[in-house]
């Protein structure tokens, strides 16, 4: 097959590779003999099989890798990836953030956020061929239609046996398919979290910084029907028991040894263009940033702290200040990198080297000016873009733009549908409304939407959109004041903050949506056009980018073949493997930072106020140093938190950090400020990632939290 031959390019020089690259699984076999050196002592091949251990232990959240950890589907993933479910469950008189929760029996455990659902992969199938027949001679959004047609009819018929997800995905651009079908678990319940000054311990302030102390672990529980088949919630459920889990080390690692993860890496950019970097670092991520902290600045101004409004923003905080760090990181390294130079020279040598050969040049010869042209194409009104994007965290604006969508989508044929208002997506859908009633606030919705339609109203009206100028009374120049009495009103009016109104709405009809007196409804109605009209010019540049972008990564396939270099697929929240070792770095000169922390640099970070104010009785027991049955002696303490040159980014929160033989010894939960950028290129010297120590999981667990019960269900490596 043709992902084989793609194998052999891509390999040609694995061993003289560093740690970077995020692997199919399928391409692990080819590499067993390197893998052996570097430390894995299970076999290669084992990895490949989707079905078989380990792999079948290691699960998707959807946004975060979680994995099974007993034989009674426990599943554990990083904190603040149950942060949700967490902050659903919380409320001002039970507030499970900040004192933490174990449910000791079945019954006690709570159910996650609506529609979590935990996802096992079980294949993995090659559909290229498949999704491009027919489509070669379409153009644009004829094009975008076509391959999205056929991506549908594979999901159709992968999803025929209840109880599946399917989804197609692209790899290198679009030079190739994969269907991937998973088993959808939609009973999730919370059944651990730590207290969040464990669990979120350091904070925003320790966030992508070394050294870290935070215990970033939680535990959900998948429950199915009796049948053993995946079902809503109910109490007559019973837990999932999964083909395979992973043992939880109490050895842990040293300093040097191997390890590996499997997760679903989001997403990274290894392989645009000059241009593209240059806009994103130079506009797209200040811009982000300033965005990103305002709406932080207008969540805390209007929502006091403790109060219900800020509990349920708590979640919307955390995101976007973990993404107003990145950004700041991404710049900072950016300016300090060479590399828009070395991208500029990369395009060079690939231009000189299609030129340098008829044939090369026939194939690729105008590849690299296309792509160009439409990446300059897609920048026009990137300011207005993204400003309306952001609109997108008002709760009230979202819900009815999806409500009347839906009433439209609904008149046609199941398969005629947008992706996301099928009847596949109805349960999911519904889930997204129900949410909301623990997620939004009047008082705080508003005053960030009055905040991001005043920098819309600020643009030139040449770069405004007419139909939403005149839903809100926007004139030729900004006036906050006139907005602020226009929103006032809308958000007392409308009546979509109501669970069953928003519930009652997904079954109305068009005609009942143009009749409806709901400001927010009516919104939604009066700029529907308007949204289509430019959802169908992003499709028309999505359309010609499809199809000159994989010839792009083929151009650089092949130049990078006859280099002897590999060109793994850049990351797109499929299952990836990477391997590296425990190991510090050197972020500075005359500053090295060793691979492990300790119990000790808890009780020297704290203060008592958060985000550094350790528990009472954890900092009693570093005091006393009653290390228990986790004692290290080369650290003389229990180590916390881990680094390694695995090769990871978002989306791998909650991967199992696994040793040599498969077992865990971490979760991987961060990376360091510096390697940020790593989205956009690995390097070896300053690329680390961030584990919270299984052995300190298990510290706390035992020795703070009593959590017997999880402990004795597990099964632990001494």
């Amino acid at each position: 097959m043709k992902k084989w031959l793609l194998s052999a390019a891509i390999l040609a020089s694995f061993s003289a590779q560093a740690d970077e690259g995020m692997w199919q699984p399928y391409q692990l076999p080819a590499m067993a003999d390197e893998l052996k050196a570097k430390g894995l002592e299970i076999d290669a091949k084992s990895i490949s099989k989707l079905t078989e251990f380990p792999m079948n232990a290691v699960i998707s959240l959807g946004g975060c890798t979680a994995s099974f950890v007993s034989p009674k589907g426990l599943v554990v993933t990083n904190h603040h990836c149950a942060y949700g479910s967490i902050q659903y469950n919380s409320t001002p008189e039970k507030n499970l953030l900040k004192e933490g929760f174990l449910a000791k029996t079945y019954a006690e455990e709570l159910p996650a956020t609506p529609g979590s659902r935990i996802y096992v992969t079980e294949a993995v199938t090659d559909v290229t061929d498949r999704v491009k027949s027919g489509q070669m001679n379409k153009v644009g959004n004829e094009f975008y239609k076509g391959i999205e047609q056929q991506e549908k009819a594979l999901v159709a018929e992968c999803e025929a046996e209840d109880g599946y997800r399917c989804k197609v995905y692209s790899f290198h651009g679009g030079l190739e398919y994969y269907l991937v079908k998973q088993m959808e678990i939609r009973d999730v319940r919370l059944t651990y979290n730590p207290a969040g000054s464990v669990g979120k311990y350091g904070g925003d302030i320790d966030n992508w910084m070394w050294p870290r102390h935070t215990g970033d672990y939680s535990f959900y529980r998948a429950y199915v029907g009796k049948d053993g088949k995946p079902a809503d919630f109910s109490k007559d459920n019973v837990p999932y028991e999964p083909k395979s889990f992973l043992k939880v080390s109490a050895k842990g690692v040293s300093d040097g040894d191997f390890v590996m993860v499997a997760g679903y890496p989001g997403r990274t950019n290894r392989y645009r263009t000059a241009n593209e970097v240059e806009n994103q670092f130079e506009w797209a991520y200040p811009e982000g940033k300033v965005l990103r902290e305002r709406l932080i600045e207008i969540i805390k101004e209007t929502a006091p702290e403790g109060s219900d409004e800020r509990i349920k923003y708590e979640s919307a905080i955390a995101g976007l200040a973990n993404y107003a760090k990145n950004f700041t990181s991404m710049i900072e390294f950016y300016g300090k990198s060479t590399m828009l130079d070395d991208r500029k020279a990369l395009e060079l040598k690939l231009s000189q080297w299609i030129k340098a050969d008829s044939k090369r040049k026939s194939q690729y010869g105008e590849v690299l000016a296309q792509l160009d042209k439409l990446i300059k194409q897609s920048q026009q009104q990137q300011e207005r873009d993204l400003i309306m994007s952001y609109m997108g965290y008002s709760s009230m604006m979202s819900t009815a733009e999806r409500l009347y969508r839906l009433a439209n989508e609904k008149t046609l044929a199941d398969m005629d549908r947008e992706p996301g208002y099928q009847e596949r997506d109805m349960t999911r859908f519904t889930s997204g409304m129900e949410r909301i009633e623990r997620r939004y606030a009047a008082s705080v919705d508003k005053a960030m939407l009055l905040d991001l339609m005043s920098r819309y109203a600020a643009l030139p009206q040449a770069d405004r959109l007419p139909a939403f100028d005149k839903a809100f009374a926007i004139g030729k120049s900004a006036d906050s004041a006139k907005l602020s009495k226009t929103l006032d009103k809308m958000y007392a009016k409308t009546e979509l903050s109501d669970k069953a109104v928003r519930l009652a709405w997904m079954d109305k009809s068009v005609a009942e949506f143009k009749k409806s007196k709901d400001p927010f409804i009516q919104y939604a109605v009066s700029t529907y056009d308007e949204r289509m009209k430019q959802e169908k010019a992003r499709k028309q540049l999505a359309g010609d980018l499809m199809k000159v972008r994989p010839q792009y990564m083929d151009a650089i396939i092949a130049y990078n073949k006859e280099l002897g270099k590999p060109v793994y697929a850049d990351a797109n929240s499929s299952l990836r493997v990477t391997v590296g070792n425990v190991k510090g770095y050197s972020p500075q000169d005359g500053l090295v930072a060793v691979p492990f922390t300790r119990l000790e640099g808890i009780l020297a970070k704290d203060t008592g106020a958060d985000p550094f104010d350790a528990p009472a009785k954890q900092l009693e027991l570093i005091k006393n140093k009653q290390y228990g049955d986790y004692y290290v002696k080369s650290l003389d303490s229990v180590p916390v938190n881990f680094l390694s040159t695995l090769d990871t980014t978002g989306g791998n929160s909650g991967s199992p950090t696994l040793n040599g033989r498969a077992e865990l010894v971490g979760l991987l939960f961060d990376g360091v400020y510096e390697s940020i950028i790593g989205d956009w290129g690995y390097d070896p010297q300053t690329n680390r990632s961030i584990q919270v120590d299984s052995r300190y999981m298990l510290w706390v667990m035992k020795y703070l939290d009593n959590a017997e019960n999880l402990l004795e269900e597990m099964e632990i490596v001494h």
